[in-house]
Formats: C-alpha cells, sequence, structure tokens
C-alpha cells in the first residue's frame, strides 16, 4: 500500500516564472556583451575581454538554463517516469564546467600578459566595466527570486554575479591604469576574476553531481528520518529507505514500514504523510506497509 504525491504542477508554476526571468537577463547579457569585446580590443583590455569571454558563458549558461526549464515542464512519455525534471540538474552541471573551462582560459592569458604588459586604455576600461556591471546587477535582481528554490536558476544566478565581482576588478584595474599608469593590475584582475569564477562554480557542480548520484537532499538527516518514521504509532520498524532529490524543490522518498498493530493501513499513510511533509517538507512519498509476519523484506538497511 502506497502514498504518492507529485508536484508537477507546482513545478510547471515556477518554471513559468523561471522562463521568464532567464529570458529577460539572456536579452541584457548578450547585448552588453558586445559592447565589452568591442570595449576591450579599443582599450586592449584583457581584464574587460576576459570579463566579455565570461559574459559570452553566461548568454549560452542562460540559454542552456532556459532549454531545461522548457523541457523540464514537457510532459512525461510513458518511458520516462519522471519526466525531464533532470534536464535542469544537467544544465546546473554543464554550466559550472563551463565556468571552471572560462577560468582556465583567463588564467592562461593573464600569465601571458603579466610577463610583458600592454598598454592598457584605463579610462575607456574603467567606463566599459561600468556598464557591465550595472546590467550584471540588474541580472542579479531578475534571478534572485528564483535562485534559492532551483538549482538551475541558481547556477545561471552564479554566472551573473561572478561577473559582476568581474566588472568590479576591471573598473578597479581600469582605475589604477588610468591614475597610476600601472598596466601590471589587468592581468591580476584578470586572475582574480578567474579565482572568483572558480569558487563560484565549485559548489553548484557539487550540488549538480550529489543530486544526479541521488544522496540525500542537503538539510535531510536520513537517520532522523528513520528514528521519526519509527515513533509513529503502529510502526515497528522501517527497511529499504531512501530519499534523494528528483529535481530542484522536488524531494522523494520511498520505504518499507513494518506494522506492530492492526491499526488501518489508511490512518499509518495518513500519519507518515503528515510528519514527512511538516517536519522534513517531503511530500513526493512512496511507503510499503508491511504485516510484522512479512518475512520477505531484504536486508534491513538506510540508504540515500
Amino acid at each position: 500500500m502506497s502514498q504518492h504525491h507529485d508536484h508537477h504542477h507546482g513545478h510547471a508554476r515556477h518554471g513559468s516564472k523561471n522562463r521568464k526571468r532567464l529570458a529577460l537577463t539572456l536579452v541584457l547579457a548578450g547585448g552588453y556583451m558586445f559592447a565589452e569585446i568591442i570595449g576591450g580590443l579599443m582599450a586592449n583590455s584583457l581584464a574587460l575581454l576576459a570579463d566579455a569571454g565570461h559574459m559570452f558563458s553566461d548568454v549560452a549558461a542562460l540559454g542552456l538554463s532556459l532549454f531545461a526549464v522548457w523541457i523540464a515542464d514537457r510532459p512525461s512519455p510513458p518511458n520516462r517516469t519522471y519526466g525531464y525534471y533532470r534536464a535542469e540538474i544537467l544544465a546546473a552541471l554543464v554550466n559550472g564546467a563551463g565556468l571552471v573551462a572560462v577560468s582556465v582560459f583567463i588564467f592562461i592569458e593573464a600569465f601571458e600578459r603579466f610577463q610583458q604588459p600592454p598598454e592598457v586604455r584605463g579610462g575607456l576600461m574603467m567606463g566599459i566595466a561600468v556598464g557591465g556591471l550595472v546590467v550584471n546587477l540588474i541580472g542579479m535582481a531578475i534571478l534572485h527570486g528564483g535562485r534559492h528554490e532551483n538549482l538551475n536558476i541558481r547556477g545561471a544566478w552564479l554566472h551573473v554575479l561572478s561577473d559582476a565581482l568581474g566588472s568590479v576588478g576591471a573598473i578597479v584595474a581600469g582605475a589604477l591604469v588610468w591614475a597610476f599608469g600601472w598596466h601590471w593590475s589587468d592581468p591580476v584582475a584578470s586572475a582574480l576574476i578567474g579565482l572568483l569564477v572558480i569558487y563560484s562554480s565549485w559548489r553548484l557542480m557539487g550540488e549538480s553531481v550529489s543530486v544526479l548520484m541521488e544522496s540525500a537532499p542537503r538539510g535531510i538527516d536520513v537517520d532522523e528520518v528513520r528514528t521519526a518514521i519509527c515513533e509513529v504509532p503502529g510502526i515497528g520498524s522501517v527497511h529499504d529507505l531512501h530519499v534523494w532529490t528528483i529535481t530542484s524543490g522536488i524531494d522523494a522518498l520511498s520505504a518499507h514500514v513494518v506494522a506492530d498493530d492492526d491499526r488501518s493501513h489508511a490512518v499509518l499513510l495518513d500519519a507518515l504523510r503528515t510528519l514527512l511533509h511538516t517536519r522534513f517538507g517531503i511530500d513526493h512519498m512512496t511507503i510499503q506497509i508491511e504485516p510484522e509476519d512479512f518475512t520477505d523484506c531484504g536486508e534491513c538497511n538506510v540508504s540515500a
């Protein structure tokens, strides 16, 4: 006997909002990317070109995230029982990997320029970078509402955040070049941008891999879930307990529980549903209730 809840409709509502957020941010980032490329070439600034390259990765990441949100809301075919929800997690993982690749390119270029710092037009560099910072701050504000509820949106938000920090670095480097003629500050700022990019992507990749490996959701202790289930009146034990994340905002649980009295299964299921929802925020669950003398229960364990 099982209890099963599906949050497809709630996820679709969030998906519609997230599509609008991503589309608007994509237009802003794509438009200013060309301004940074032209400005970087005119100012001969690696920091600006690195920032433009990062913004290009933003545009690609936002496009990928937008596609993932769209495909995640598509109807599920019979052979995909969880639909396309994991497309958003895959997009987040690719975004993280893309950020690392961009940072490696920045490090290589910064090392070459640090050995022979070229002439840089600091004033122009600073002006272009200020415009980039404004665009990135607007993009962050647009995506802010969805970053806590969706790993894919958080990945896009991190892209924009690291790009905003890169713009700050380019502004500082431009000011140093303009005021003191310190042309070496341009490659130094580029290297710092690269470090920020790696830092912002590492946690995103870790969380994406954790979801794909079906680890227990962050913030949920599986042993605590097991203990809580066993404390429900009428339940003697639990085995084959699994807790995992389908996609951002949708945690799932499956378990076999052994009833130790003649209480109605419907009553037990209702008690378990209420417990798992109120205490752990889990609504997508499949529970099998077994009598005490049921012997084919397999190895009793907890996994996540």
